[in-house]
């Protein structure tokens, strides 16, 4: 995927999150991690925050490996 179509798609996903978080009928938490998986290769904090991430739940980056195989 281009990095401008990852970058857009992210912060779509973060606004989305943020909008989320305030209205009932909206998964905002759900958002804002699929926003941060969409930035994490192009933003140090938010790959920095997934490094965390991996590190605390191993099982997380073995699924994510997985799922990237199959796209």
């Amino acid at each position: 995927m281009k990095t401008g179509y990852r970058i857009t798609i992210g912060v779509v996903f973060i606004i989305l999150g943020i909008f989320g978080l305030f209205l009932p009928f909206l998964q905002g938490i759900l958002f804002l991690l699929i926003g941060t998986v969409f930035l994490a290769p192009n933003a140090p904090p938010v790959r920095n925050l997934r490094m965390r991430l991996y590190k605390r739940f191993p099982g997380t980056r073995h699924y994510f490996k997985n799922l990237r195989k199959r796209h």
